[in-house]
């Protein structure tokens, strides 16, 4: 299952950027719901937020050593299904960011909800993949308690 979430998770990224970079104009930003939702398609040299740009080395490296560590950890993590989801999508969607920094320099975003930094699927899936990890330590650790 882990490895279908991460191809998957990695597919449906790298297709969505394709289709914004070969269908918009760079900086071109197309509402969906006025005022509230637009996709806009934008470079990002940073991290999230545009924090550190530039520092495409230092990402890089990070999304290297992230991707050791949970690949040596692997067989110690928990065996149900919502640790693998969560494992799949922080996992597809480092690869996805990986491979833009490393293709292309950047990594390609476009949800823009106008009061937030504008992101991609990648980084949706890693944050949805960390929120259920947090969940589940939350869980296990007052179950304990």
């Amino acid at each position: 299952m882990i490895w279908i979430v991460i191809l998957l998770t990695f597919a449906v990224d790298q297709l969505t950027k394709y289709l914004v970079s070969h269908n918009f104009h760079y900086l071109e930003s197309i509402p969906i719901i006025p005022k509230i939702f637009y996709l806009t398609y934008v470079h990002n040299y940073g991290a999230a937020f545009g924090i550190l740009q530039g520092r495409r080395e230092l990402f890089i490296l990070v999304a290297i050593v992230v991707l050791a560590f949970i690949i040596y950890f692997y067989k110690q993590l928990p065996k149900d299904r919502i640790s693998r989801l969560a494992l799949g999508l922080a996992l597809g969607g480092t690869i996805g960011n990986l491979v833009d920094r490393l293709r292309l320099g950047y990594v390609i975003d476009f949800f823009d909800f106008q009061v937030w930094p504008i992101f991609n699927i990648a980084d949706s899936a890693i944050v949805i993949g960390m929120a259920l990890f947090a969940w589940i330590l939350f869980n296990d650790y007052t179950a304990k308690s």
